[in-house]
């Protein structure tokens, strides 16, 4: 038979233990989406005419030469790990954030033909966007395994 507090006991059960699995949920989406970035950031290291041309097609930037496409490469690969470790979420889950939002966004004419191949794999990049938002909204609850410890400003509401 329930007590008179079950109920309240219940719900601060939930609560506890929702609290206690979303640190994990979030480092799962941070791995996730660090795997994607950290592959297009070494793509300009291993294979700088592919990175060069994906900037003239989708931004217009021509003739980038390899030592730009590097210099761009490092830049991305340290924001990249620094996401990784949660290193200034604040920063880093930005920059993240911007970085596919704007690659999302420029490759917007391929959505309005998602049926001439390859455009259907760029449909990939709106849930991966829907993620980096989430990382970056809750980066304050993402504790797992992150150099910056602070304590969430947030509180999980059920």
């Amino acid at each position: 038979m329930l007590g008179e507090n079950s109920l309240e006991e219940f719900i601060m059960v939930s609560k506890q233990n929702v609290g206690g699995r979303v640190p994990l949920v979030l480092f799962l989406l941070r791995l996730g989406v660090f795997i994607v970035m950290l592959v297009w950031a070494l793509d300009k290291f291993f294979a700088p005419e592919h990175a060069s041309q994906v900037f003239a097609a989708f931004y217009g930037l021509q003739g980038l030469g390899r030592s730009l496409v590097y210099g761009i490469g490092t830049v991305q690969l340290l924001l990249v790990l620094g996401f990784m470790a949660g290193f200034k979420k604040t920063w880093t889950y930005g920059a993240v954030l911007l970085m596919h939002g704007l690659s999302t966004l420029v490759s917007f004419a391929r959505y309005l033909d998602p049926f001439t191949p390859p455009n259907i794999l760029f449909f990939a990049a709106w849930p991966m966007l829907a993620a980096c938002f989430g990382l970056f909204y809750l980066r304050d609850l993402d504790t797992l395994w992150t150099l910056d410890k602070d304590k969430p400003h947030k509180q999980i509401n059920v």
